[in-house]
């Protein structure tokens, strides 16, 4: 972890100007400095006590209900309500969103409070030198729209730049006419309506020449076809978007362009083989138009991806993309780290795009069956073993796993809810055994390697989840007993009701998925005679050849299509 420059932060909020708009009760309730201490928003619900909302949890003011006058009092001192339902206080950056019954009155009030955080962009102060798009996401509350009012003011006031705000709520630079001075010399255009949010944003290149353009909440297929005509035109964008991850963008139709988009490719036979895949795929189609992209996880902790069609074509081949790190410590330090670097309460994190079908696997993984290599025995009881430290030193007696695609917080709360004897291990050479998620053991294949050569026997379980995680653990632990139920070649020992399901479902999701509709053939993955007959009796149901390939522990079926 590398530590950078200490980073001060200067917050502003003038929340007095909104508690004078809201009830004397609610008014007097927040008068406490604890009271206003981060106070994220106050909701005025008719028939409702009015509650005060802080991270993780919600306050009651009072015991007085909220009545219609209290309501109408308010939306009296605000003034008039946009088309998006929502007003503000003039030159400040208060929010206050209104709910309305069928015939329009105003029935509930959520009165967000906004602050101007200064010393927020010093989390991705290098990467406005670039002078590339940059896109934010994070889910809602995560301070989104603070980042982005702080980065135009130092794009705007630090770098000299051009720099036009699009704001369509007046969320950004407050409500009024005068834009409010946390965005420094940046420019404001306001939006009428904002299903026109599109229109200003071409109107603000053609018109006002800027060399930057801030836009809050791309959400339309409209605005993101925008953002791409001003990228493209050589104006840098900065904006955000709702999803906590890049992954979220890549499914989602509608703003999957912001990050290239998204289509559908037939591969030729040859490339189909040499990327072990089915013959149709999904690749990015452009190049994106955010060449940069943060994942705000808090507000002081973020990813970073320098490269977002690197990063992209990652997810879609079901890879490991590593974004960078990005912390500030207690004492307002910024801490750079690699994603692989990540504490391990954390774990690792999991693609979600594949182009295999889930539980599926076209090609047989190469792993070397349990019972061939022996795992040392046990001489005392098994113990509990938590507040693991990855590469720190096993306990006494404990075996030691290595986890491929497998959550390592996952992992750590199955050993702690059974007290089980598991050191979960950094390294494949240093383990007793190699825990892995099937599909994801078949994206890296230098982990099946690195068992091999060292002799590590590998356990397959079908998904990262707790119970599979919890079952695989406790089957290890049984493996390392000669009579329990490693010793019984057919798989015929208690537990393997599981696999026998898990092996079938595999069949069908193969006839179905693969050989039916694409007539490809296909390999599953090796199994006891036993589970083989099972589904080789499977894929006569649909009237299909199988033959059973391989030897040794390897022995897999194979089914032909018609």
């Amino acid at each position: 972890m590398e530590p950078t420059a200490i980073t001060h932060q200067r917050i502003t909020d003038d929340l007095d100007r909104l508690l004078e708009v809201l009830p004397a009760a609610v008014r007097q309730a927040l008068q406490a400095p604890a009271a206003r201490e981060q106070l994220l928003e106050v909701v005025l619900d008719l028939g409702r006590v009015p509650e005060a909302r802080y991270p993780g949890r919600a306050v009651a003011l009072g015991e007085a209900v909220v009545e219609r006058s209290d309501l109408e009092a308010v939306v009296q001192r605000l003034g008039a309500f946009g088309g998006d339902n929502r007003a503000g206080i003039e030159r400040t950056l208060h929010r206050i969103s209104a709910i309305r019954n069928r015939t329009g009155a105003v029935v509930g009030l959520t009165c967000r409070v906004g602050r101007a955080v200064f010393g927020t962009v010093a989390m991705v102060r290098d990467l406005m030198d670039t002078g590339q798009s940059l896109l934010l996401m994070g889910r809602p509350g995560v301070g989104k729209t603070t980042a982005l009012r702080e980065i135009a003011r130092v794009l705007a006031d630090d770098l000299g730049k051009r720099v036009v705000v699009i704001d369509t709520s007046n969320e950004i630079a407050g409500d009024g006419d005068i834009p409010h001075p946390a965005i420094g010399r940046a420019r404001r255009m306001q939006v009428a309506r904002p299903e026109l949010q599109h229109q200003v944003m071409i109107e603000a290149v053609e018109n006002h020449m800027p060399e930057v353009i801030v836009i809050d909440e791309i959400g339309t297929e409209l605005e993101a076809q925008a953002a791409r005509t001003i990228a493209e035109r050589g104006v840098m964008l900065v904006a955000t978007a709702h999803g906590n991850e890049l992954a979220n963008l890549v499914k989602n139709p509608t703003l999957s362009d912001l990050v290239g988009g998204i289509e559908s490719v037939t591969l030729g036979d040859e490339e189909a083989r040499r990327r072990r895949s089915q013959k149709t795929v999904l690749e990015r189609a452009a190049e994106p138009t955010f060449p940069l992209a943060v994942e705000m996880h808090s507000r002081h902790r973020w990813s970073v991806h320098r490269d977002v069609a690197r990063t992209v074509d990652l997810l879609l081949r079901g890879q490991l993309p590593r974004p960078q790190v990005r912390e500030l410590d207690g004492d307002g330090r910024l801490q750079l780290r690699e994603a692989s670097e990540a504490p391990a309460a954390e774990g690792p994190r999991r693609p979600r795009l594949a182009n295999r079908p889930a539980h599926l696997a076209a090609v047989p993984l190469a792993a070397a069956p349990l019972a061939a290599v022996p795992l040392p025995d046990p001489t005392a009881p098994a113990a509990a073993t938590s507040g693991h430290t990855p590469g720190g030193p096993a306990p006494a007696q404990a075996l030691r796993v290595f986890c491929a695609g497998v959550s390592e917080a996952l992992a750590e709360q199955a050993i702690r809810s059974r007290r089980l004897a598991v050191q979960l291990s950094d390294a494949v050479e240093e383990a007793d055994a190699v825990l892995a998620v099937r599909q994801q053991l078949g994206r890296e294949p230098e982990v099946r390697r690195s068992a091999q050569a060292a002799a590590v026997p590998i356990l397959v379980i079908k998904a990262d989840t707790l119970p599979q995680i919890l079952r695989g653990l406790e089957r290890l632990l049984q493996r390392r007993d000669p009579d329990g139920p490693a010793a019984d070649p057919d798989g015929a020992a208690a537990g393997h009701g599981d696999d026998e399901l898990e092996a079938l479902e595999e069949c069908r999701l193969a006839v179905e998925q693969l050989v039916l509709p694409q007539g490809q053939p296909v390999e599953l993955l090796p199994r006891s005679p036993r589970v083989r007959q099972l589904q080789a009796e499977l894929a006569a149901h649909y009237q299909l050849a199988t033959a059973e390939f391989g030897s040794g522990g390897q022995q897999r079926l194979r089914i032909f299509p018609r």
